[in-house]
């Protein structure tokens, strides 16, 4: 079940990024298949990120450095992946446009994967 939680949720950020090259200008995805590998670079090179510098620097915290660090790895994912391309002003422009679809539609899914503690939610 969780292997297909997984599948859904790059599917979602696939069409994501797919609209988000279609909205900002200097960000552009050839097509689904490399929309989808773009989201998979994507998340790898979050998760790289977030294993060195910590959940601080999290885009799923909303602070200015999350949003850079967000444009960066979504700058850096044009040179992992083939058929996507972005200006650096496109990343900026499609971290903002993706975090505020993020708040609409949750790609994040309530998995914590340290803790492997599949669909609970935080106690506040």
């Amino acid at each position: 079940m969780t292997i297909l939680r997984h599948v859904i949720r790059f599917v979602v950020a696939a069409v994501v990024l797919m609209f988000v090259g279609f909205l900002v200008p200097g960000f552009s995805v050839n097509n689904f298949w490399t929309a989808l590998l773009a989201a998979v670079v994507i998340a790898i090179l979050g998760w790289i990120v977030e294993a060195f510098f910590g959940d601080r620097i999290s885009p799923y915290n909303r602070g200015i450095v999350g949003f850079l660090v967000s444009a960066a790895v979504i700058y850096l994912t044009q040179f992992v992946v083939t058929g996507f391309y972005v200006t650096i002003l496109g990343a900026l422009l499609a971290s903002l446009v993706i975090g505020i679809i993020d708040l609409f539609i949750p790609i994040k899914t309530h998995m914590d994967f340290r803790d492997g503690d599949a669909g609970k939610k935080q106690q506040t």
